[in-house]
């Protein structure tokens, strides 16, 4: 049984202790925020037995064997450390760390240490993912050809709200602000088709809703486009905080088919190619596409009934494997490799966006 302790107990805390509560191997022991209240109100809530605002009282007295940390991006590397230094594991929540150069820093130290640390890459490992890595296995898809993800966002929802209402707000301190954030989920999916560290790209930037504030949250952008090309492989990167619905979307066109992966939706679907000439072969293909969504809504009946049907299954996956590769001695989850790839792609993407790189902000 590995004893677990969460650092930050925000709104994403709530998540990692319900996942965590659902596996045989592991209980949260503790939880940690530098606002008491915090921390005092997420034990009540999920019946956590200690809670501290000191990180390095809750390491001493609790001795946890992991350490998750989900607070903001600029504490991450100096809390992890401090988690390893006491001898624990460590799971960070994305993105890993503010730059490449602090996530080489970190996984070097982790190393010293000898402990093992993962990042919250969730979606890699939700059931939707997962059958799209099948799919390539099985040759279904072919070769990749052409990779899009998109990530719709919220500015009016419980987080954007608050970050546009405070100047102050940690997001503003980012070099990727509110991007930096959250494009790990749009990148994460293309990684695993780009597999270069530093492919062809180019990102444009802007700020889609008028500047009202005069302040610091004027210069915060809100619409991301990224174009990549590796050696094979070509791609898109969207993040739209105004786009409606707000979606998540990967789209994967193969030489064999295409195939759309609507996470909001839980649905994952392939193209039809016409196989009727004339009007009537570009009558069928909307209702064969019709008929995949109606088979995945009730692949989503079914999974609920079941009690199977879960936003967070791939977070509950990922700290699954993350959990076995401490119990079993393995290799992590997710690969060094691909935690500083993504790092660095985000490095050269805002510095693009700050105007030194080729691409810019608008």
């Amino acid at each position: 049984m590995l004893k677990i302790a969460v650092v930050g107990c925000g709104k994403i805390a709530d998540a990692h202790v319900e996942e965590i509560a659902k596996l045989a191997d592991a209980r949260v022991v503790a939880v940690c925020d530098r606002e008491l209240l915090m921390a005092e109100q997420l034990a009540a809530r999920y019946r956590v037995a200690r809670h501290f605002d000191d990180v390095d009282a809750m390491l001493e007295d609790c001795r946890p064997d992991v350490v998750h940390i989900t607070t903001p991006p600029q504490s991450h590397a100096p809390l992890a450390r401090r988690a390893l230094d006491a001898g624990c594991h460590v799971y960070v929540e994305k993105p890993f760390t503010v730059d490449r150069a602090e996530g080489e820093a970190l996984l070097a130290h982790a190393r010293a240490a000898d402990r093992k640390v993962t990042v919250g890459h969730s979606f890699a490992f939700d059931p939707l993912m997962v059958a799209v890595r099948r799919l390539r296995q099985e040759g279904l898809l072919g070769e990749a050809v052409h990779v899009e993800s998109t990530l719709g966002y919220n500015l009016s929802g419980p987080f954007g709200s608050v970050l546009l209402a405070d100047a102050a707000h940690w997001i503003h301190d980012l070099p990727g602000k509110l991007f930096q954030n959250n494009i790990d989920h749009v990148l994460h999916k293309i990684e695993e088709f780009i597999p270069e560290d530093r492919p062809w790209l180019r990102a444009l930037g802007f700020r889609r809703r008028r500047g009202t504030f005069g302040d610091e949250r004027d210069a915060l952008l809100d619409e991301l486009r990224v174009v990549m090309r590796g050696d094979r492989v070509t791609a898109y990167a969207t993040f739209s905080a105004h786009a409606v619905p707000v979606k998540q979307v990967l789209r994967v066109y193969g030489t064999r088919n295409t195939v759309t992966v609507d996470f909001t939706a839980r649905a994952l679907v392939f193209d039809h190619a016409d196989r009727l000439p004339s009007a009537i072969g570009r009558l069928l293909p909307a209702f064969a596409l019709s008929r995949e969504y109606s088979r995945a809504g009730f692949r989503n009946v079914w999974r609920f009934a079941r009690a199977d049907f879960q936003f967070f299954a791939g977070m509950n996956e990922l700290f699954r494997r993350f959990y076995a590769s401490i119990l079993e001695d393995g290799d992590p989850p997710i690969a060094e490799a691909t935690i500083l790839r993504i790092a660095g792609w985000m490095d050269e993407i805002f510095a693009q966006l700050a105007g030194e790189g080729e691409g810019g902000a608008a």
